[in-house]
Formats: structure tokens, sequence, C-alpha cells
């Protein structure tokens, strides 16, 4: 049986064949979807060459879109992307014009 060691060390994140952080939890939530997927499948009688079929190309699909990610973004990417996603486009200041550039006096 092959053993395989997760690499974390000290103070740093999770890393496991490459996937670094969220991205291995990512992973690891889609494969079991799509397991759960393929016995629902199963079970409400839909052919067993299609579930195998659907299993496959699935798993394919979600091994291939979470090294992208973990290539594209890096380590902390997808909270990143998520936050910048939050901020406002824009700040309006509806301030006079000369009031932006005068100096005012707090206190007295």
């Amino acid at each position: 049986m092959a053993e395989y060691s997760i690499n974390k060390g000290i103070g740093g994140s999770v890393e496991f064949k490459g996937l670094k952080a969220q991205y291995l939890f990512v992973f690891v939530g889609g494969l079991l979807v799509d397991f759960i997927l393929f016995v629902i499948m199963y079970m409400i009688g839909i052919s067993q060459w299609f579930c195998i079929g659907f299993g496959v190309i699935a798993a394919s699909v979600l091994v291939w879109l979470v090294f992208a990610l973990n290539a594209k973004y890096g380590e902390y990417g997808l909270m990143k992307l998520a936050a910048t996603k939050s901020h406002p486009k824009y700040i309006i200041n509806r301030r006079k014009l000369i009031r932006l550039f005068t100096s005012t006096k707090t206190g007295k």
C-alpha cells in the first residue's frame, strides 16, 4: 500500500501533490460529490456504463479545473478573488472641489 506524505512544515499551509490550502478541500469535496452522484445515478437505474463514463469525465474535469486554478491563482488566490468582488468599483465623493484641497482645523 502506498503512503503519501502531507507536507505542512512549520507555519505553512497544507500541501498534497502540489495542491495548496483551500484547493485541497475543493478537490476532496468535488470528488465526494462526484462519488455521491455516481451512486445515486446507479441506484435509480441508469445504465452502468453511463454512470462510469459520467464519473470518469466529471472526476477528470474536476482534477483539471482544480489544478488549473491552483496554478493560476496560487495559495490565497480564491480568497483574494472573492475579496475583490466585494469591494466597490469606485468611490463617490460628493464634496465640493475646493474642500478637497483646503485643510480644516479641528478643535478650538
